[in-house]
């Protein structure tokens, strides 16, 4: 390592999610509810320059697994993301996040006259099929996930 260059350490257990489009690590990490208060070790690495993608995020959460639901909303801000499970400084196991068919509770629909905006108690559902975002209710499509995450 030169002295030009910033190296992040490695962690002992828990997530590396990587290949995150480049800007959207720290949306990553508030669609996780990670914000470092319950004491996990966080790094963020923005615009890090990918020969493969160009320019990517990578996050690290120390002693964090995610669940499904997690990857599948992951899988709508950035679906290429390749998530790294760290065993003792270790790649225990590498994947590729796959995009759901269908998620329930973690997008809020755009449109004001929605049953899921209403005082309903209605959870929002929102299909995935060939790239595009639809409420289950009301057609409704959504192109960027970030601004409608619940």
């Amino acid at each position: 390592m030169t002295d030009k260059e910033l190296h992040i350490s490695k962690i002992e257990n828990g997530t590396v999610i990587d290949h995150i489009d480049a800007g959207q690590g720290l949306n990553v990490l508030s669609l996780l509810g990670i914000d470092g208060s319950d004491g996990e070790s966080v790094s963020v690495v923005m615009n890090f320059v990918s020969s493969l993608v160009g320019s990517k995020d990578i996050v690290k959460v120390q002693n964090r697994e995610l669940n499904q639901d997690e990857l599948d909303v992951l899988s709508l801000i950035s679906p290429q993301v390749t998530i790294n499970i760290i065993s003792n400084y270790e790649v225990s196991l590498k994947h590729r996040v796959q995009r759901p068919d269908c998620v329930s509770g973690v997008l809020n629909c755009p449109n004001r006259n929605c049953i899921t905006n209403s005082n309903e108690p209605i959870e929002s559902k929102f299909n995935i099929k060939d790239e595009v975002i639809s409420c289950e209710y009301c057609g409704t499509h959504i192109e960027d996930v970030t601004q409608h995450l619940a």
